[in-house]
């Protein structure tokens, strides 16, 4: 049995689509044949043996349309190695294109890139690499294939490189300090050579602090690269401070240095090399330790990442074909054994077995699968193998999706970020304001140059807009990823920020509290017939039946393993149910007008009917030979944990309130079970969307929370829409936050974690503005000017290192975050 898509050409009309239906369909061998006039795409599924696409398409040219094979064209850049000049790129172009299939090939022998078009279907990525292999060169991953190898190694370069900045910066930093304070702090005794002591020889002590300081500044020379370009351009930044401070301090340093040279040594203590030289190690140390603390905000997206395998086994001419993750093509037949991953999304066509989904439903228990049940890219097969059809593969995956979401949520600021950014534009401009205000006045107060100098660098070093920068990003981005792990995707940074300030949660009833599907109950038999044979019967009658009450009577036989018997005679009774003989039994499953018309007594039933109603179940009379045999109710069951989920909305002092298009006795009667006090019942889909409104106009922050179309409308209504993630495709893509598993658990730890993330921003926020309110005053002086200390700008350099990581330790407290 073979499936296959022909692009069909030439319809005008529905008619013409069933036309071309109607011949394939006489073909010997078709199995199935539907066309879709609005994609103008023909499905077909045939025997192989006794039919060929050939034949298939003559049939469809006869009828008057064309037809051909769905193709899909496929764009790679393959980075190329071993090439040495331009007739190299030429000889990989002639071998590449050689192959059928190759739509256009052309290679860059400057970037040593090949970019190839060819059709999916006709030649894989495996044969094109080969080709290149046998010309004489080698064909590197695909550039999509090494984005997160790439992304990290890029990253431990900067980390490394930072590391090593500081550690030789240090190297040269400790003997300047040493050589400059040592001689001041004389309770430590600290032993300096004779030729450097500043007073014996202050021209060789000077000229040693240069040569020092020198390695120091040129190690640090992207502070000055980046800082006084950002200066000429208007826009200052952190490190305009570090290169404003620093420069003033070496240059300074420098003049006295040459009034030294000339004599004049009382400038032999106006030398603040060391000053520069602490300020720029330290900070070095601050962006080492930033830049190790921002790699372990995005760890959520690399788990996701790493997650799906790099290969994978597929069916190729009857034989298992062990391929790169990258050369799957939709409708490939997959193979997964015990222990694997499942590499692409799909469709099982083969074997039975459980997988484990937790990496994205965050759900431990496995699930059963068998044939038609969809897996997921990444997740783990746990015991039997199976075979799939591919239906998802590359960017298309549940999985790359995931990431997608998290990345762009990521990406996104919150509300809150604003006063931060606002602030942070005018932040530099007004510190450099501060620093020459500040030293200013202390000069013109009739202080030193010197003590006006120390001023004017403590307030530049010690200012860090970094913190401010820093303060939402970082939590927006370990709350993001944290919710990711429990399986809870917020599409942005506004949704992460707004769920905190919901005061009313609005559950549509059905798929959401409940099931969504109709489930047996209750069973209640009457006389001799126990429960068992009384279920028996009614599946078996119902086995014929399509409706939804019926299934699930069928479905409650079979969890039961009850052997169902064929009956001789069936018949549908629209609107009051059905009737079965078996042998020489007649029996009627139905409604209570079903039973009267028959002039079945119901009276011994009545109580316990009215009582199912009442608690929103439909019963069903079963009645055989004329007489009453039980009842079985059927009802939309409620999700396990609805009702836990309820009460910890309302203890957390949330209104819960449930809408629904359901008749208010039923509605009001699952309302009662889950513990929800108001009902908004008999609602058409199209007003559901009114209702959240008119809850808004009373001034409340409403969270919508649906699974279907009908509630699309409302869920985009809603401050917070949110889906659950085994709704439809429409109410997943009209949400803002989105359940993987279709658990109610999942609202409530959304809000909490919401909660926590806002509340780790402010913390920041207070810090980041604390700090730079606080530590810019002192450094101008206030402390002093009270009969306090001057704060020395090594000091300044080391508490604006120490606030950045401070912040970023604060956002990653969130990682251990665990739902109440």
């Amino acid at each position: 049995m073979k499936e296959n898509t022909l692009i069909i050409n030439g319809m005008t009309c529905a008619a013409c689509a069933r036309t071309i239906e109607r011949v394939t369909k006489k073909l010997d061998g078709v199995i199935e044949s539907n066309v879709n006039f609005a994609t103008e795409k023909l499905n077909i599924t045939f025997d192989e043996q006794r039919l060929t696409m050939d034949e298939v398409r003559n049939a469809i040219s006869k009828a008057g349309y064309g037809a051909k094979e769905e193709v899909s064209e496929k764009e790679v850049y393959l980075p190329i190695e071993g090439m040495t000049c331009t007739a190299c790129s030429k000889a990989i172009e002639r071998a590449v294109g050689r192959l059928e299939g190759i739509e256009a090939v052309n290679v860059n022998f400057a970037s040593e890139k090949a970019y190839i078009k060819y059709k999916s279907e006709t030649v894989r990525l495996s044969d094109i690499r080969q080709a290149i292999r046998k010309a004489g060169y080698k064909a590197l991953l695909a550039e999509n294939e090494t984005k997160l190898d790439e992304d990290k190694n890029r990253k431990e370069k900067e980390i490394r490189t930072l590391w090593l900045k500081f550690i030789i910066s240090a190297l040269f930093t400790l003997p300047l300090l040493y050589i400059s304070m040592g001689s001041m702090i004389w309770w430590l005794k600290w032993p300096i050579p004779s030729w450097l002591k500043p007073m014996q020889y202050p021209f060789v002590y000077a000229l040693t602090e240069i040569a020092l300081i020198i390695p120091v500044i040129a190690i640090g020379y992207r502070f000055y690269l980046v800082g006084f370009k950002a200066i000429l351009r208007g826009s200052p930044n952190m490190d305009s401070l570090v290169a404003m401070g620093t420069t003033a301090a070496v240059g300074y340093s420098l003049y006295s240095t040459y009034r030294i040279y000339i004599n004049d040594f009382k400038f032999v203590n106006s030398l603040y090399f060391e000053s520069a030289g602490v300020i720029i190690t330290l900070i070095l140390l601050g962006k080492s330790l930033e830049a190790i603390s921002k790699g372990k905000t995005s760890e959520a997206i690399k788990k996701l990442m790493v997650l799906a395998p790099k290969t994978a086994v597929v069916m190729h001419k009857g034989e298992e074909l062990e391929i790169p993750i990258d050369e799957v093509e939709e409708g490939d037949i997959v193979v997964v054994k015990p222990g694997g991953k499942i590499p692409v999304d799909g469709e099982v066509t083969e074997g039975l077995t459980s997988v484990d989904e937790s990496m994205l439903t965050g759900e431990s228990i496995p699930v059963e699968k068998k044939i038609g049940d969809k897996v997921y890219c990444a997740s783990l097969n746990k015991n039997g193998t199976i075979r799939f059809r591919a239906t998802k593969v590359g960017n298309d995956t549940v999985l790359a999706q995931i990431i997608k979401l998290v990345e762009h949520a990521q990406g996104s600021k919150a509300p809150i970020a604003r006063m931060a950014d606002i602030v942070t534009g005018y932040f530099v401009p007004v510190v450099f304001g501060i620093a020459v205000l500040s030293a200013m006045a202390w000069y013109i107060s009739g202080k030193s140059s010197e003590f006006s100098l120390m001023v004017f660098i403590a307030v530049l070093v010690i200012a860090c807009p970094c913190a401010l920068g820093l303060a939402t990003p970082t939590a927006i981005m370990v709350g993001t990823g944290k919710g990711a792990e429990l399986g809870i995707l917020f599409k942005s940074g506004k949704a992460l920020e707004i769920a905190h300030k919901i005061n009313t949660v609005v559950f549509d009833k059905t798929g959401t509290l409940t099931e969504g599907y109709p489930e047996v109950t209750d069973i209640i038999a009457l006389n001799s017939i126990n429960k068992n044979e009384l279920l028996q019967l009614a599946a078996s009658a119902e086995k014929g039946s399509e409706h939804p009450l019926g299934e699930a009577i069928v479905r409650s036989a079979d969890k039961e393993k009850l052997a169902l018997i064929k009956p001789d005679r069936f018949g549908a009774l629209p609107g009051r149910g059905i009737e079965a003989i078996f042998s020489d039994r007649k029996v009627l499953l139905g409604n209570a007008s079903l039973m009267l018309e028959n002039k079945i007594d119901l009276m011994n039933l009545e109580a316990e009917s009215d009582e199912l109603a009442s608690k929103g179940k439909t019963p069903m009379f079963i009645s055989i030979d004329g007489k009453p045999a039980g009842i079985i109710a059927v009802a939309d069951v409620i999700k396990v944990n609805s009702k836990e989920a309820v009460r910890k909305l309302k203890d957390m002092g949330l209104e819960v309130i449930m809408i629904t298009g359901d008749n208010r006795k039923t509605a009001e009667a699952v309302a009662k079970q889950v513990g929800i006090d108001r009902v908004l019942a008999e609602v058409l889909p199209r007003d559901k969307a009114d209702e959240i409104q008119k809850l808004q106009s009373a001034g409340r922050k409403v969270a919508m929370t649906g699974d279907g179309i009908n509630d699309a409308p409302a869920l985009a209504q809603a401050d917070i829409g949110i889906a659950i993630g085994s709704g439809t495709d429409i109410a997943v893509e009209s949400a803002d936050i989105v359940l993987m598993k279709s658990d109610l658990m999942g609202v409530t730890t959304a809000i909490q974690l919401s909660k926590r993330t806002i509340r780790n921003i402010k913390q920041n926020l207070f810090w980041a503005f604390g700090y730079n309110t606080a530590g810019i005053p002192v450094a101008a002086g206030l402390l002093y000017a009270l009969g306090g200390p001057l704060l020395d700008p090594v000091f300044g350099a080391a508490a604006m290192s120490m606030s950045s990581v401070s912040v970023l330790t604060n956002a990653l407290r969130l990682k251990r975050f665990k739902p109440l």
